[in-house]
């Protein structure tokens, strides 16, 4: 579904579930039912200050009367987490787009792992969620630094599924914490697994599941945000038109999105850091430099799309099919 099917939703309640993380339960105004949603979707929420942030829905999909979502107040961030902690409030109305998901459950899995690391934990729950309703078989590992900083222990303890998940601080003793190496040493044929956290838990995850043998159909995963580009390696090419012809330059520190919009040319962007997929672009000719997390390695190979909020190019030039 496309970034520009918006809905208007209310706030029904703000909740504080750790000292930096709240939870926002959105409803139809009117009362009616919301779109359906998978687990492991997000939306797209506009955020006071002209942001538009991702956020995954983190209830069950069966519950077709709200979207519970989870949000740290990310003090490194850009701007948009402290405005959703200091400026949306209970009853105000605020817009979002459909549910999206590039991060499914599998049809055809055996049994599921789930791994969770701090606010990574909103798209596990709702699969934790719809994988009991399911009686599917799956464990849930839930890593966090304290039990301070743990959104959502109440729910989980009281849950249907709450045998089946082990929560790991990282102030606990060293017996609960997850062993890692362990748990994904050996690779059980139709067991997939899914992952999502900051940066480097997931890097750890991933490295370690490629390195014990697991296959790369079988692993999931999401990722916040493309890691940050060096800007100083940075140079400069040209873009080109497809059906105009035009040619656009693009600078050094300059993303292709902004250098297109220079000259007139819109692209519909959502997260602006090659998480969401939104501005994804048809690439007729020309290698990208392809520096997203949306797209898997196999289709970065096959260099016919790029995400110009974030990617740039490897060839002095590039045609877009605009």
């Amino acid at each position: 579904m496309t970034s520009n099917q918006w809905l208007s939703v209310r706030v029904a309640r703000k909740s504080a579930e750790t000292a930096d993380i709240v939870t926002l339960e959105l409803v139809d105004p009117d009362g009616g039912m919301l779109p359906e949603f998978s687990a492991g979707a997000h939306i797209d929420m506009e955020v006071p200050g002209g942001y538009i942030r991702q956020y995954s829905l983190c209830n069950s999909p069966q519950e077709r009367h709200r979207y519970l979502i989870g949000v740290l107040n990310d003090t490194a961030g850009r701007g948009g987490s402290r405005s959703v902690h200091e400026n949306v409030r209970e009853t105000d109305i605020v817009r979002i787009g459909v549910p999206r998901n590039f991060f499914a459950l599998a049809d055809d899995a055996f049994r599921s792992l789930l791994l969770a690391g701090g606010i990574g934990v909103t798209p596990i729950l709702s699969m934790a969620e719809e994988l009991s309703r399911r009686g599917a078989n799956f464990a849930m590992h839930y890593c966090t630094r304290s039990v301070e900083k743990t959104a959502f222990l109440d729910r989980i303890r009281s849950s249907a599924y709450a045998e089946r998940v082990q929560i790991h601080l990282d102030d606990g003793v060293l017996e609960q914490r997850l062993d890692m190496d362990a748990l994904l040493s050996q690779p059980e044929d139709g067991t997939h697994l899914y992952v999502c956290g900051p940066t480097g838990f997931l890097d750890t995850v991933l490295k370690i599941a490629k390195t014990s043998g697991w296959k790369d159909c079988h692993i999931h995963f999401e990722r916040f945000a493309a890691a940050s580009a060096d800007v100083v390696s940075e140079t400069p090419f040209d873009v080109v038109i497809a059906s105009s012809g035009q040619t656009v330059r693009v600078p050094a520190g300059r993303s292709v999105v902004d250098a297109l919009g220079d000259a007139g040319f819109a692209i519909p962007v959502a997260c602006q850091q090659g998480a969401c997929g939104t501005c994804l672009t048809r690439v007729l000719d020309g290698e990208p430099d392809h520096r997203d997390v949306f797209m898997t390695p196999e289709e970065h190979a096959m260099n016919d799309r790029f995400t110009p909020c974030c990617s740039r190019s490897k060839t002095d030039l590039l045609v877009l099919d605009l």
